[in-house]
């Protein structure tokens, strides 16, 4: 028709769909490379590339935009009016959440070189839609808490470790796979567990209790147990509470409302009220945050690799739109300054995925050397990674201009998704502050963090200067709680220099010290020095095959 012989489409790339998210993402492969013994790298290969396969999928990006845009909803009550405390969702929540599973996103502790091909996994599920993996990463980081217990673990280590997604409320043994969810968050206490004013009274049978109290956050609350921390009678305890007890019958969970919450919208996350509730204890009694610190450190760890599969995602596609859109005579990608801005980002997102995998390479180990590592980097890591993500996205966003403020671009629900890692599993100050006991009180944590930083002594002026420069932060720890973020900020950033010092691309490595070592970076994205390959850092951060 004439009224329609202007609007013709020009100048727009084509969708970033159908494409592996494993196999155009150098960096993650790289990585899985470099942490994967020789003789299961095919095997590896082949799962992440068929996990990145379908999450690029037109189909799964699909999915990712329902759940998103069709929140949970609440059920308290049955149409006959028995209380029930059921979260409904859209029925791609339920398909996405079954595929992670099926792919092992909750199987680590068992499978050789598990935890290096479920990190790189859970990197590039958190693409598709980050909802799913709150449930995948509590289900995974239940195994060391549950192995307190050995009858717990022989029951419960085989569901939540099993690649079957079993929807709905039913007793353990009538389930061959389960989801797990943690509770120790409340009103009055926050990020201070030892306030929680949640009582634990022992019953007849020995180890189990009634709960009474509440939770004022409680994600994934469709899940089929929870670990949750409560007063016994010698103080703070871990307990296990089912959301069915073995004679079918509901155990009391009342849900009193869902948060709405800025991102992270598929997933439901509640406030729990506990009144007699069934529970049996985890561990022993005052000894809560003992027996749950592993669950955490997991999940931790689960916080660093979502925010940078976030990351990816968001420099994916600004990379992609800029390498199809032009302006000016020639396309965004080739422009010195829109380069800069690509490149700077680029290298946030690879130093993000270098450390995240090198952390899993770490659980895999399982030496006490790896586990001294992992002691101190881990919550430095968690801080630094996820405090880089909301820029990131934001920066990343703004590449596409006014189309990256428009929802169908999906940059905006990238952007929502990205604070959302700092806060949960203790936030900014939590981590800077953890990061600082480790430092006191245990000095093999922090040998074992220099000893990886030191793999890369010689190799570059600027990281070895930088190196100087954190031993010099580290010599009066006396009075250091109110510069205990610079104390983790200079430690991760320091181990990502190492790492890609030792791995990365000449490119990548230069452009990395240059600006986050060497000082001469400004205040924002896309103030890289002059004299750096910026062009061959781009091209690698650019989703093709």
């Amino acid at each position: 028709m004439a009224g329609f012989s202007t609007h013709t489409v020009t100048n727009q790339p084509p969708p970033l769909a159908g494409h592996d998210l494993f196999a155009t993402d150098r960096a993650l492969v790289d990585a899985v490379e470099r942490h994967t013994p020789g003789e299961l790298l095919g095997e590896v290969r082949a799962e992440l590339s068929a996990l990145g396969r379908a999450g690029g999928s037109a189909q799964l990006q699909e999915w990712g935009a329902q759940a998103n845009e069709q929140p949970p909803r609440l059920r308290t009550h049955d149409r006959y009016g028995h209380r029930i405390d059921e979260v409904e969702f859209h029925p791609a929540w339920h398909r996405l959440l079954g595929k992670g599973v099926s792919a092992g996103l909750t199987g680590a502790w068992a499978r050789p070189a598990g935890h290096v091909r479920r990190a790189a996994g859970f990197l590039l599920w958190s693409q598709v839609e980050a909802g799913t993996c709150c449930p995948l990463s509590m289900t995974h980081a239940a195994v060391p808490a549950l192995r307190a217990d050995p009858a717990l673990a022989a029951r419960w280590e085989p569901r939540v470790t099993s690649t079957v997604y079993d929807p709905g409320l039913r007793p353990a043994a009538r389930k061959p796979g389960a989801l797990f969810g943690m509770g120790m968050t409340e009103k009055q206490g926050g990020s201070d567990v030892r306030a929680n004013s949640t009582r634990a009274r022992p019953l007849a049978e020995a180890g189990t209790y009634a709960l009474t109290g509440h939770k004022w956050f409680c994600s994934a609350p469709m899940s089929d147990a929870f670990l949750v921390l409560a007063q016994a009678s010698e103080g703070l305890t871990c307990f296990l509470v089912p959301r069915v007890l073995d004679d079918g019958t509901r155990n009391v969970f009342l849900l009193q409302r869902l948060k709405d919450k800025l991102g992270n919208r598929s997933n439901a996350s509640a406030e729990v009220e506990f009144d007699s509730t069934w529970a049996r204890r985890v561990g022993e009694e005052g000894r809560g945050v003992r027996t749950i610190i592993g669950m955490v450190a997991a999940t931790r760890l689960d916080c660093a690799l979502g925010s940078a599969g976030l990351m990816r995602q968001a420099v994916a596609r600004a990379v992609h739109h800029c390498a199809y859109r032009e302006a000016f005579g020639g396309r965004l990608l080739d422009k010195p300054l829109m380069r800069n801005v690509l490149a700077d980002l680029a290298l946030e997102s690879e130093a993000a995925t270098a450390l995240a995998l090198r952390l899993a390479a770490a659980y895999d180990d399982g030496s006490e050397r790896e586990r001294a590592f992992l002691r101190l980097a881990v919550p430095a890591a968690k801080y630094w990674i996820t405090k880089r993500c909301a820029p990131v996205a934001v920066e990343a966003a703004e590449c596409l201009g006014g189309n990256g403020y428009v929802e169908e671009s999906g940059m905006p629900r990238l952007v929502r998704e990205s604070p959302l890692n700092s806060v949960w599993e203790g936030a900014g100050n939590m981590q800077a502050l953890d990061v600082l006991r480790a430092l006191q009180r245990e000095p093999g944590a922090l040998d074992a963090c220099l000893t990886e930083i030191g793999r890369a002594h010689g190799a570059d002026h600027r990281l070895d200067r930088a190196v100087r420069d954190l031993f010099t932060e580290l010599a009066d720890l006396e009075g250091a709680e109110g510069r205990a973020r610079r104390l983790a900020e200079r430690l991760a950033v320091v181990l990502q220099g190492s790492l890609l010092v030792r791995h990365a691309p000449p490119a990548v490595a230069d452009a990395f010290c240059a600006s986050r070592l060497g000082g001469d970076h400004g205040g924002t994205f896309g103030t890289l020095p002059g004299g750096l390959d910026l062009a061959s850092v781009v091209e690698r951060a650019r989703p093709v095959s």
